[in-house]
């Protein structure tokens, strides 16, 4: 009797893969380490089959390099390839877990992104990231300050309106090199203003060109930053279901305990993507604080009702997890959003 090659694992590392390859009749076909480099010359030997890999940095890479020799590649996520473990945590035991998981049936899989994709989402990352440092400078400043007895309102704008206002005029408070120290660290938070402006411009640019965000800016509180950010994560929504699979997987729902027949619910869960839940929450948060727009939502009634049973951050949450639902129909459909027919209660 023959044994074919079944399916392939990989570990992926820094600069060496471990891969384990099983026959269709569960036997090990082999166990190597092989350098990255060499990546494509090892797979050209082995027959066509399934390969698994956990979803890490590098991984759209080699499922894309491994899909033109003409392999299945299939990622996984992390947590459902833990179970298959065998003893103590290794590379190669790593490798043999996903060897066996990418069998599974009923597993869902990372959907693979596209060069484009990647490209949007390093864009996000390089805007959260200024912005991040932004808010830390102006932290800093706000705190040499108040070690000098000088407090000021809150609000970014207000720092920068009186900023040299208090250094001329409490200078006997502030050392020449506190004042030094100040001026570099207002300059640096300039130089970040520049960065961010760049970057959303850019962001901004993509987004009158991809079709995907022309549609989900057709939805009541998406813009240019929320659209592009879902691009980037879902593509076309294909790797959901439904729209409720998004919202769960962005970890809007409540966290499940449920046993013997007694249903359990929690906090939210905060699965998925942590930028793109927040910047949904934020857009949720600015449509609470205008309730006159309200009367063009479809769902102004539930809104209205729920405003006055339920806590702010906890409506905040619930109202981000519609507009999540309907952008994977918008996408899933190739449609835009009609809000005088389509239920949002319904998505």
């Amino acid at each position: 009797m023959t044994t074919e090659l079944l399916s392939v694992g990989i570990d992926i590392g820094k600069d060496t893969l471990h891969i384990v390859g099983f026959n269709d009749d569960g036997s090990y076909a082999f166990r190597k380490k092989i350098k990255r480099l060499s990546l494509v010359a090892t797979f050209e030997k082995l027959p066509r089959c399934i390969v698994g890999m956990e979803a890490c940095m590098s991984a759209y890479f080699v499922s894309r390099t491994l899909r033109k020799l003409g392999f299945d590649p299939r990622i996984i996520a992390a947590k459902y390839t833990k179970p298959f473990v065998k003893g103590q945590k290794n590379d190669y035991n790593d490798a043999e877990a996903v060897a066996e998981a990418v069998l599974r049936p009923n597993l869902n899989y990372v959907q693979e992104k596209s060069q484009d994709q990647l490209d949007l989402q390093a864009l996000h990352r390089v805007r959260s990231r200024l912005v991040s440092r932004r808010t830390a400078t102006i932290n800093q400043i706000r705190a040499f300050l108040l070690e000098q007895g000088i407090a000021v309102r809150t609000g970014s704008s207000s720092l920068r309106n009186s900023l040299f206002a208090i250094l001329d005029n409490r200078g006997d408070e502030i050392s020449p090199r506190m004042h030094d120290i100040l001026i570099g660290l207002y300059e640096d938070w300039l130089w970040l203003d520049e960065r961010i402006d760049a970057t959303s411009t850019e962001i901004e640019q993509i987004s009158k060109y991809d079709v995907g965000c022309q549609l989900l800016m057709s939805i009541p509180g998406i813009g240019p930053i929320i659209s592009t950010a879902l691009v980037a994560a879902i593509g076309n929504g294909s790797a959901f279901e439904r729209g409720r699979d998004l919202g769960a997987w962005l970890g809007l729902v409540p966290r499940q305990y449920s046993t013997g027949d007694k249903p359990t619910l929690g906090k939210i869960s905060k699965a998925g993507n942590r930028y793109l839940r927040t910047l949904l929450v934020q857009a949720a948060h600015v449509l609470m604080m205008r309730p006159k727009l309200w009367q063009n939502l479809s769902f102004e009634d539930w809104l209205e009702r729920a405003s006055k049973r339920m806590h702010k951050n906890k409506l905040s949450v619930a109202l981000a997890n519609k507009p999540a639902r309907i952008a994977w129909s918008v996408l899933y459909n190739c449609t835009e959003f009609d809000n005088h027919t389509t239920d949002m209660e319904a998505i």
